[in-house]
């Protein structure tokens, strides 16, 4: 099953990819290491709200919020 990741949306861009993309299932308040690890490579959809989608995760960990 396809899960979609947002990461790092803090403004009204959440509003333009939740019409995009759909709502999420998790939401990543920032590109970190443990939220490279709970993405799927293969299945998942991750969207950023800023950079790449190759930037390099954050060294430090930061909370996650999760909508049902």
């Amino acid at each position: 099953m396809r899960c979609v990741h947002y990461v790092g949306f803090r403004d009204d861009r959440f509003l333009a990819a939740y019409r995009a993309f759909g709502g999420p299932v998790i939401i990543h308040r920032v590109w970190d290491k443990r939220a490279r690890r709970e993405i799927d490579p293969e299945a998942d959809l991750v969207v950023f709200a800023n950079g790449p989608h190759d930037q390099a995760p954050r060294a430090r960990n930061g909370d996650d919020l999760v909508e049902a």
